[in-house]
């Protein structure tokens, strides 16, 4: 409805981009409020869901019902008519008779379509072909739909059912999100399962007694990860800020502060590309646990992923991209020169940046020249040897050029303690043993300094206040980032980010 429209009046039509539907409804619009029905009234009392009528029925008990929700299929006939209502949880079929409802709201009746949002009260039962469904006997109108919902359509042929006219354009459903919610069903399943996800990873993390905070989303300087920001203005403070990227550094001052466990649901946002496992916008986990390390973060990852699947999907395995998956502990633990090894036939174990420029340019890769030693491992390992762990994988003891805030392996000159989980062929969490002396954090920030004058526009900035923080002491701990868009990829089976965020992203129309 438009600003300045009242549900009573006509409105004004010249307003909207109209075809012969809608200007047919838009008619049907105006006939209902000149006979005194207002199209949009302000609230209906529901007392029952399509679900529960449908599993709690009893033959005589005749149970009285009130049920509201959308008209999805309509046989309009003479003195009496059957439709489908569709609710939150499922669909009911309504049988409307004038002799009940009376003429005036039969006649309301006569004027609606499929998509029409309606309130019914009545009584259930079952019709002679066996449907239960809801005898109404009161009838309101409670929305009136102007737009036509996109129906399939079914035809038998040669007898097979076939199905056409299905709102099924891939980029389309992404874009008018509410009308994919309203016709295909199966996409509510994959949201209501996304917050059973979080639902129980929140509960996971409580239950260790873990406290779950909030940090700044605008940030003065961004930091906890390689990539580029969003940059925005404070007009009052007249600075720059940043929309964050990770949320690592904050969490780690807490630890600093006296928490032994702290974690947090955050979205972040990062200024790079868009694909089947990225979004400019995305949703992680960030926890952190003081007096660990991360070969205690790898049980805690396997017992996270394992519970959850036998949480919301009662298995331990999951089928992802045509691949069956078993998220039962313990995962294979494979280092990442060990998996270059595997995978690429290339020892990358003590070579240059010059040497790794070689090899990647062997196996046919083009860098950009502007990038360091651990980004071209990266790019060797993204390409070759990620897309081809299937199965659960902990990739394990990266070059300190690749993370520098890990803290330094103990028995491993070089390298320090990080691992990956890699499933499905695509990284699923982060985490590391984490750095905590102040003196070699502001050595590998400095050196990130370095490499952002060459060019590399992902490198991190040295932040004085979180290199402050540590300078008061930060005990042992153990740090972890769960991506949870990509988690719920994969314990629903979608195969894009796009199908597991409501409004994902998109070029303009």
């Amino acid at each position: 409805m438009t600003p300045n429209e009242n549900p009573q009046s006509p409105g004004n039509p010249q307003q909207l981009s109209l075809n012969d539907q809608m200007k047919r409804r838009l008619d049907e619009r105006l006939h209902l409020a000149e006979s005194g029905v207002n199209p949009y009234p302000c609230h209906f009392d529901v007392t029952h869901f399509s679900d529960s009528i449908l599993t709690d029925f009893q033959d005589d008990a005749n149970e009285t019902v009130s049920v509201a929700g959308r008209i999805m299929t309509i046989r309009k006939m003479g003195k009496a008519s059957f439709f489908h209502l569709q609710d939150a949880n499922g669909r009911i079929q309504i049988y409307l008779k004038k002799d009940d409802v009376g003429e005036s709201s039969y006649q309301t009746f006569k004027l609606l379509d499929i998509g029409d949002i309606v309130g019914v009260k009545g009584y259930t039962f079952k019709t002679k072909t066996g449907e239960i469904s809801v005898h109404a006997q009161e009838f309101s109108l409670l929305s009136k739909s102007l737009r036509p919902i996109p129906i399939a359509k079914e035809k038998e042929i040669d007898g097979q059912k076939v199905v056409y006219d299905a709102f099924s354009d891939k980029e389309l459903r992404y874009r008018q999100r509410y009308v994919d919610l309203i016709v295909n069903p199966d996409v509510r399943q994959t949201f209501i399962k996304r917050s059973a996800i979080v639902s129980f990873m929140r509960g996971f993390f409580t239950g260790q007694g873990w406290l779950e905070v909030e940090t700044p989303i605008l940030q003065p300087i961004y930091g906890g990860a390689a990539a580029r920001p969003f940059t925005t203005h404070h007009n009052a403070l007249d600075m720059q800020l940043y929309l964050r990227i990770a949320n690592e550094l904050y969490l780690k001052r807490l630890i600093v502060g006296g928490f032994d466990g702290v974690f947090e649901f955050a979205k972040d946002f990062r200024n790079e590309g868009i694909d089947r496992f990225h979004n400019p916008e995305f949703t992680q986990v960030e926890l952190y646990v003081a007096y660990k390390d991360y070969e205690w973060m790898m049980k805690l990852v396997e017992e996270l992923f394992y519970q959850t699947a036998c949480a919301v999907n009662n298995s331990d395995s999951v089928v992802f991209l045509g691949n069956d998956i078993s998220l039962k502990p313990p995962f294979r633990r494979l280092t990442i020169t060990d998996s270059i090894k595997e995978y690429c036939g290339i020892d990358i174990t003590d070579k240059d940046e010059h040497e790794l420029r070689y090899m990647a340019r062997d196996l046919g890769l083009e860098l950009d020249p502007k990038i360091s030693s651990g980004k071209i491992i990266d790019e060797i390992f993204g390409e070759f040897v990620e897309p081809k762990l299937i199965q659960p994988t902990f990739i394990t003891d990266y070059p300190v050029e690749m993370s520098p805030l890990a803290k330094e392996h103990r028995s491993k000159p070089g390298f320090v303690e990080r691992f990956e989980l890699i499933a499905g062929g695509k990284e699923l969490c982060n985490s590391f043993s984490e750095l905590n002396d102040p003196v070699i954090q502001r050595e590998r920030l400095e050196a990130q300094a370095k490499l952002r004058q060459r060019g590399d526009e992902e490198a991190m900035i040295v932040d004085e206040d979180f290199l402050r923080a540590l300078e008061y002491g930060m005990p042992p701990c153990a740090g972890l980032g769960v991506g949870v868009d990509r988690m719920v990829m994969l314990l629903t089976g979608q195969d894009s980010i796009r199908d597991v965020i409501f409004f994902p992203h998109l070029k303009p129309e």
